[in-house]
């Protein structure tokens, strides 16, 4: 996180017209690298959303991905564990959601959550907590020596901002059903939360599986940011369609 402006958007030099014009572009490119890697079925994405409550995790999922195959992309959102889920480690209901070939899997919130909210509300003890920086670097290494790209977005609020999300929660009737009384809980304990935060970003972004801090206070800037590393990251794949079965110029459809 540190120095970075939750209210950000330098990377963008151009107005919201622009900036329209340009996310509706990057959404179209995105639409048809993500059919390309579903049909190719050689790679694997994992895509990982963290932040705040209020941060944009499910309006990113909802327009940045606006337009894709629901048949090769998947959301898994994690939350408290259920009883089978907590005979086992940590990891095992997270390694059961992760992608396969040819599929883009996004984590609404993930194993993170297992440094963060187990951290801030002392669920185990220190030294459980603090082994597991390193025991999730070393999955994601496996993830990733196994065809993997891993891409793991911070959306990094300001607490400003983020009352003003619980706010307009409040007062619209069609907002409310996403507040929650225990959110206000939460933001009473945004110190702890960031200071965990900081911790995840220094030590669990590496070359495998990176941490990209992005400034959500704009929901149209976080959502071009996103969607441009997107891009850019499916285009490296160098990916091409499959070659069609032999005979189909002969083939007559009545």
């Amino acid at each position: 996180m540190g120095t970075t402006d939750p209210g950000d958007r330098s990377a963008f030099s151009g107005g919201r017209d622009q900036a329209k014009s340009l996310q509706k572009k990057l959404t179209k490119r995105l639409e048809e690298l993500q059919e390309l890697l579903y049909a190719e079925g050689r790679h694997k994405v994992l895509i990982v959303l963290q932040g705040m409550d209020a941060a944009g995790k499910d309006g990113t999922i909802r327009h940045v991905f606006d337009g894709t195959n629901p048949q090769g992309v998947k959301v898994a959102s994690f939350k408290q564990p259920t009883t089978l889920e907590m005979a086992h480690d940590y990891l095992w209901r997270v390694h059961r959601q992760t992608p396969g070939r040819g599929e883009i899997t996004i984590f609404n919130r993930s194993h993170y959550e297992d440094v963060l909210v187990v951290r801030v509300n002392n669920l185990v003890p220190p030294e459980v907590w603090e082994r597991r920086y390193d025991q999730i670097v070393q999955f994601e290494k496996m993830l990733s020596d196994e065809g993997t790209t891993i891409r793991k977005f911070f959306l990094h609020i300001s607490k400003e901002e983020q009352k003003a999300r619980f706010e307009a929660r409040l007062t619209e009737p069609s907002k409310n059903w996403k507040f929650s009384l225990g959110d206000l809980e939460v933001r009473e304990q945004w110190d702890s939360y960031m200071e965990a935060y900081e911790a995840v970003l220094n030590r669990t972004s590496s070359e495998e599986a990176p941490w990209y801090v992005i400034p959500a206070d704009r929901k149209w800037y976080r959502n071009l940011a996103i969607s441009q590393i997107l891009v850019e990251t499916l285009e490296s794949f160098d990916m091409r369609f499959p070659e069609p079965e032999e005979g189909l110029d002969q083939v007559t459809v009545v």
